[in-house]
């Protein structure tokens, strides 16, 4: 049985390997139907402060599995289908899509880490995630359209506020390849390390840095830019406003403020 996924724990950071690298962590059934149970999983637990999404193997994932996802897309993908098998497939594109949405929608941070290939449902996976760093051996594409699909996971939607909207539009389009050097000058990663095992570590230690500040502001950071990006400047001002009159007076502030009057590393208990 593939098993998709698997989750290293590093103290207060949790890694969430794509482990299926035998076929280069296309995703199959399985991975659409694991994910969105493993990102709740993740999102519920008061000991994981933050997620690097890593893949085993040399390629971070080359997207749809289109040999093993064919019978599950039903008729209307493989046969053209006529209202009934239309609406199962629309209702089907919603349901693989709840994995991303739930990054999306979880208040822990997301870091991908990506070498090798990224296309495809790969790049809507870190299209979802907060950051992205990336290996020199690192290779992205919008692919669809070289296939004859309209990209349906996320990418259309969320790489605009990370790349532009005339770096998107020229990647969507094209469905060219990219390499690490040109994914770091349009925005789509932070930063680009020579080694694969450099790229992993680099998102490690960035986790890391994120773990070691108070877990409620964190979130509560995602939370409001998540918010702001919605519903746009005023509204995400007027609801920040609210957060913290709601949740300023903590413990977490109080330890902020004792460590830096004892000049010391303060010890954030997410209360």
């Amino acid at each position: 049985m593939v098993k998709p996924f698997e989750i290293e724990r590093r103290e207060h950071v949790a890694v969430l390997w794509l482990s299926n690298p035998d076929r280069r962590n296309a995703m199959g059934p399985e991975f659409w139907s694991e994910l969105p149970g493993v990102v709740a999983a993740l999102d519920a637990d008061e000991a994981v402060r933050a997620v690097v999404v890593a893949a085993r193997g040399p390629h971070f994932s080359t997207g749809l599995d289109l040999m093993r996802m064919a019978p599950e897309l039903g008729p209307a993908l493989t046969t053209g289908g006529l209202a009934a098998d239309r609406l199962a497939l629309f209702r089907k594109i919603g349901e693989m899509r709840r994995g991303f949405d739930a990054i999306v929608e979880s208040n822990k941070p997301f870091i991908a880490a990506v070498h090798g290939w990224c296309i495809g449902g790969g790049l809507d996976l870190i299209a979802a995630c907060d950051v992205r760093v990336a290996a020199s051996s690192a290779r992205f594409s919008l692919r669809e359209t070289k296939i004859a699909i309209v990209a349906d996971m996320g990418s259309l939607q969320r790489l605009e506020g990370v790349i532009g909207r005339g770096h998107l539009r020229e990647l969507a389009f094209t469905g060219k390849d990219i390499d690490a050097e040109r994914a770091r000058a349009i925005g789509l990663v932070g930063d680009v390390l020579p080694t694969d095992e450099g790229a992993i570590e680099a998102a490690v230690a960035m986790a890391t840095e994120i773990a070691e500040n108070a877990p409620l502001v964190v979130q509560g950071t995602k939370e409001v830019l998540r918010a702001t990006t919605r519903w746009g400047e005023e509204a995400g001002l007027r609801y920040v406003a609210v957060w913290n009159a709601a949740h300023l007076a903590s413990e977490d502030l109080r330890e902020a403020m004792a460590a830096f009057m004892e000049k010391r590393k303060p010890a954030y208990k997410g209360k």
